[in-house]
């Protein structure tokens, strides 16, 4: 079964905070979201998948990134 977090646990789970999460969904450049009525859920999977997404091996990896 999978597991799903409402945007403060994801917050937590990606050692992230919520306006961040939330700034990312507004952009469209954070983890992959689905709205239920008001409430936004992420999927587990989806959040492991984007923090992979994002790893780099050193800093000049991150120059102009978002």
């Amino acid at each position: 079964m999978e597991e799903y977090f409402k945007t403060p646990e994801a917050a937590n789970y990606t050692k992230t905070s919520v306006p961040n999460l939330e700034r990312k969904r507004l952009r469209g450049d954070g983890p992959p979201y689905a709205k239920i009525g008001k409430s936004v859920i992420y999927r587990r999977a989806d959040l492991d998948a984007w923090l992979a997404r994002h790893l780099v091996r050193s800093t000049s990896e991150t120059v102009g990134a978002r």
